[in-house]
């Protein structure tokens, strides 16, 4: 192969990344409603703790898990759309930490559903 080979096929394939500032702006304003899915699990299980230790039963290990992996789950999910998206243009970059938000919005429908239904499985 040829310098003027691979020089002709690299712009045509070349894809082309959104600036630093913008990429940090998307994922820092988007970030924003991720740390408040975090903040929101965390605080669900303090008052958690609270309420059950006010009627004398703690929290069994199923419980731990899922209050502690409501609260990592946002932050694993972002982790991963940015590491998908920080090198795409900045509508892909957008549109996948929207789906990322959009799976954390279900996950924690799932939690509040299940700690609601099921809440009597989570003390021991």
């Amino acid at each position: 192969m040829t310098d003027e080979h691979v020089d002709a096929v690299t712009p045509a394939t070349a894809r082309r990344s959104a600036p630093t500032w913008l990429v940090a702006t998307i994922s820092g304003l988007i970030g924003l409603f991720y740390a408040y899915a975090v903040w929101n699990a965390i605080g669900n299980l303090v008052l958690t703790l609270a309420d059950f230790g006010r009627l004398g039963v703690s929290l069994n290990l199923l419980g731990w898990f899922v209050w502690i992996f409501a609260a990592l789950f946002p932050l694993l999910v972002w982790a991963a759309a940015f590491a998908l998206g920080y090198r795409r243009p900045a509508h892909e970059l957008l549109l996948i930490m929207l789906t990322g938000l959009a799976l954390v919005a279900v996950f924690w429908l799932n939690v509040i559903a299940y700690t609601v239904g099921y809440s009597t499985s989570l003390v021991g």
